[in-house]
């Protein structure tokens, strides 16, 4: 179990938010979505879930974003991280 980073450069805000809350009653079995948080002008989006698949992650979000956003999704640094709950690796 990995805590993934998903950094998203927003074009249509309510839509990729829409599309979000959808994603969020779709997460991968074993899955938790730790934090959604958007800037206040809209444009940019970070997503902190925690899973075992990088790419499981990726697919749910693209699918969800309704073509509203740019999504680039990596694995966090957890080491070094301040306010993340422990996983299991």
């Amino acid at each position: 179990m990995m805590h993934i980073l998903a950094i998203s450069t927003v074009t249509d805000s309510d839509r990729f938010w829409d599309g979000m809350k959808k994603a969020h009653g779709r997460l991968p079995r074993g899955a938790a979505w730790r934090a959604a948080v958007a800037d206040t002008g809209g444009t940019r989006a970070v997503n902190v879930i925690s899973h075992d698949s990088l790419e499981a992650v990726q697919t749910l979000l693209d699918e969800h974003a309704h073509g509203a956003a740019i999504t680039e999704c990596f694995e966090a640094d957890a080491a070094n991280a301040v306010g993340l709950p422990r996983t299991a690796r």
